[in-house]
């Protein structure tokens, strides 16, 4: 039998190669695909080609690190339809659990301090909407790029809390604007999504997770229609709703 401090090693060992084996896994594809990808971000017109090599990616990565995941609907994603799609963030892994789950091609905008990953980040700057949260000029500068992806036919994902909480113990952080302000904007759906399980699978402590069930809340989407950007109320109520189907999905969990 081991010891108390036995068992305890044994976890720790387990965790570093785990986490290894993830961030290898994330790269092993890459290289793989590398000549395919190359090609596919020479045009943007070409994204959706990138988006296809960008969920073998992700499924590759859940699949080989232990990560099974299950889809539970309330509504069908219509794949002719441009959406805005928001989740819960939590962990490194909803990245590639939204990639795995959603076949519309989507571009994500997320925060400029990921394109520094190497190998993952040459492609995430090349093909994601990058954001400096401090800057003014970086926020409209990804309203006038997701114009132009959405007028390609693509969707976008955000996000909404705007980042990762630093403390975990924080059920749902509170969303910012920007996801609703561009729905609006562009009278797209909202379709939120809830991930109730990626913290507890791969969270960004360390010495935490394990391999297992990810569960995936497709909820109903919320429309934009007859709402206004420059109505501050249209924003709040929209966040607020949204939030509230989130919370309430990770309450039940």
């Amino acid at each position: 039998m081991f010891t108390f401090e036995q068992m305890k090693l044994l976890k720790s060992i387990f965790w570093i190669l785990w986490r290894v084996w993830f961030y290898l896994m994330m790269a092993v594809p890459i290289l793989l695909m590398l000549p395919m990808l190359l090609l596919s971000i020479l045009r943007e017109s070409w994204y959706p080609y990138f988006f296809v090599m960008a969920r073998i990616w992700a499924k590759f990565i859940l699949f080989t690190c232990g990560f099974y995941y299950k889809i539970e609907a309330e509504t069908e994603i219509n794949p002719s339809q441009s959406y805005m799609f928001v989740a819960n963030h939590t962990s490194m892994t909803d990245i590639m659990l939204m990639l795995a789950v959603v076949r519309n091609p989507f571009v994500f905008v997320g925060k400029k301090e990921l394109a520094k990953i190497p190998l993952f980040g040459f492609f995430y700057k090349r093909t994601c909407i990058l954001v400096d949260r401090s800057s003014p000029k970086s926020r409209m500068e990804v309203f006038n790029r997701a114009e132009k992806r959405l007028g390609q036919g693509l969707s976008i994902c955000i996000f909404p809390e705007g980042g990762v909480p630093a403390d975990e113990s924080i059920l749902l952080d509170e969303f910012k604007d920007g996801a609703f302000r561009l729905a609006i904007e562009h009278q797209i759906p909202i379709l939120p999504m809830t991930f109730p399980d990626n913290k507890k699978r791969f969270s960004y402590t360390f010495f935490s997770g394990s391999p297992g069930l990810m569960r995936v809340f497709i909820h109903q989407s919320v429309s934009t229609t007859g709402q206004t950007a420059e109505n501050k109320k249209d924003i709040k109520d929209l966040k607020e709703m949204v939030r509230e189907v989130i919370f309430n999905q990770l309450s039940k969990a």
